[in-house]
């Protein structure tokens, strides 16, 4: 039966292999392959991304599509699990275009026993590799922002970057939900992001501590985490942290992430959690990052859209 949405073969051959040689950079590491359960009862809570949610016969709660495999892989972690690493699919609602589609693929790991400079080479060396470039590049948030804009992003008042991002943005900047952080994700993402990595990939660390996530404090600035994402031609590919061991800090920080979700007008989480179970009981040390197979696949094969190395996107499937 003929389809009026076929499915994009275009990129599957470089799709197989990569997978193929992503899986073998991690099993000659001695990292572990594992499942993770695309529902849940929990969910990580972020003030931006939103899950997918469903009701399931027979339960009362509902479930949540996974946004990331990482509170059952920490769960893993816990309970004795050595460094491990999962590829697979994760859900966001409401997001879509250029670099996003609602499903996606993921590819998630945790070095167990790993510092930060550690997880960051990793990191470094997985992205240069698989693009072919020579090494990688490495800047703090404060110096990207120096850099680009000839501003401090942790010392600069609220109105002062309020400021530069009505130059550009100025219903935004006048909005009262608009917060600090907005500001600096505005004036990243606007202004800064586009000409990050462009010779290759560069390692952004250092992110204030407002923006930690699960990440601890950073050892080398005390208003910053130990946070660092990857940038190669302008696209963010990947996000890491030097795990958060304290489960009352992630309370906290879920909390907040809840405070922030209802005033930008999204629906609270759920911030108790087994993720916190595991924290509390003994999850290691260790460096965890997350990475969208999806984008990498975009640079490998210089494609302009994800949709032109995903067989199917949300739109067609």
């Amino acid at each position: 039966m003929n389809s009026s949405f076929p499915p994009n073969l275009t990129c599957l051959k470089q799709r197989a292999e990569l997978l193929r040689w992503l899986r073998a950079f991690f099993d000659d590491r001695g990292f572990l392959e594992v499942q993770t359960p695309c529902l849940s009862r929990d969910c990580v809570v972020d003030p931006y991304i939103d899950p997918l949610s469903v009701k399931l016969p027979g339960y009362s709660e509902r479930f949540f599509l996974q946004t990331s495999p990482e509170s059952m892989m920490k769960r893993m972690l816990a309970a004795g699990a050595p460094s491990i690493y999962s590829i697979g699919p994760v859900f966001r609602a409401e997001e879509s275009g250029h670099f996003h589609n609602t499903e996606f693929t993921m590819l998630e790991w945790y070095d167990v026993g790993a510092d930060l400079d550690a997880g960051i080479c990793l990191l470094g060396d997985l992205v240069s590799s698989a693009i072919g470039a020579t090494g990688f590049d490495r800047l703090t948030y404060r110096e990207v922002f120096r850099q680009h804009l000839d501003i401090d992003p942790i010392e600069a008042s609220t109105d002062d970057l309020c400021k530069r991002v009505a130059e550009f943005a100025p219903g935004l900047a006048n909005d009262g939900r608009v917060d600090r952080d907005d500001c600096l994700d505005l004036l990243l993402s606007e202004k800064i992001q586009s000409k990050l990595g462009k010779e290759r990939p560069l390692i952004m660390t250092d992110y204030p501590i407002s923006q930690a996530a699960l990440a601890k404090p950073s050892e080398t600035d005390v208003d910053c985490a130990a946070r660092f994402e990857l940038f190669c031609q302008g696209v963010e590919l990947a996000n890491g942290y030097d795990e958060l061991l304290d489960s009352d800090v992630l309370l906290q920080r879920s909390k907040q992430n809840n405070l922030k979700r209802v005033a930008s007008g999204r629906h609270a989480l759920p911030d108790s959690t087994r993720l916190a179970e595991a924290i509390r009981n003994t999850l290691p040390a260790c460096v965890g990052v997350a990475l969208g197979v999806d984008r990498l696949l975009m640079i490998i094969t210089g494609a302009n859209g994800i949709d032109q190395v995903m067989p199917f996107t949300t739109s067609i499937a």
